[in-house]
């Protein structure tokens, strides 16, 4: 199976989240997070001292799921479905991108990891990746690569960079 982690770089100015790190730093969360739910790393953190947000990897497991990883969520959420797992990767990106004051005309580059690499798999995982973005007529670079290994034999993560504005950009475009 394969494990897909998006990490974003991401140029805004992103909503209320919790400080860290002194006043550098914030923790961006979705509205719906359940703090009962341990997560050794946050979804995305906003560097306030700049116009960077950096989102964490993410897979097709839910973006709160348990850790260490429980072996009934990989079965549930990773399938051996490449398609699939890359578009529960993406919604988990997209959520973590809305909760942050963003959208995917933000992002900058996308960086997809896969394991147990076949034939295709390029060409199939960057047509799902790209259809989140086509939408909004933008095509972030993106580099799609095999990988030893993952934290789950069955991951497969895709990584996001933003650098702009977007507050700026839509202001200058209306």
């Amino acid at each position: 199976m394969k494990a897909l982690a998006c990490a974003a770089a991401l140029s805004l100015a992103a909503s209320a989240a919790f400080a860290q790190s002194g006043n550098h730093l914030e923790v961006i969360h979705h509205p719906n997070y359940d703090q009962k739910v341990f997560m050794p790393f946050s979804p995305a953190l906003k560097v306030k001292s700049g116009k960077l947000l950096w989102l964490a990897g993410g897979t097709a497991l839910p973006v709160y799921h348990d850790h260490p990883h429980k072996r009934e969520q990989i079965m549930q959420y990773m399938p051996n479905d490449l398609e699939a797992q890359t578009r529960r990767t993406m919604d988990g990106i997209m959520e973590t991108l809305k909760a942050a004051g963003a959208s995917p005309k933000d992002v900058v580059h996308v960086f997809i990891f896969r394991t147990r690499p076949r034939m295709g798999d390029i060409g199939r995982s960057s047509a799902v990746v790209n259809s989140y973005f086509a939408p909004h007529n933008h095509k972030p670079t993106t580099t799609n690569m095999a990988v030893l290994e993952l934290g789950e034999p069955e991951q497969l993560l895709v990584a996001v960079r933003v650098l702009e504005d977007h507050r700026r950009r839509e202001a200058a475009e209306q």
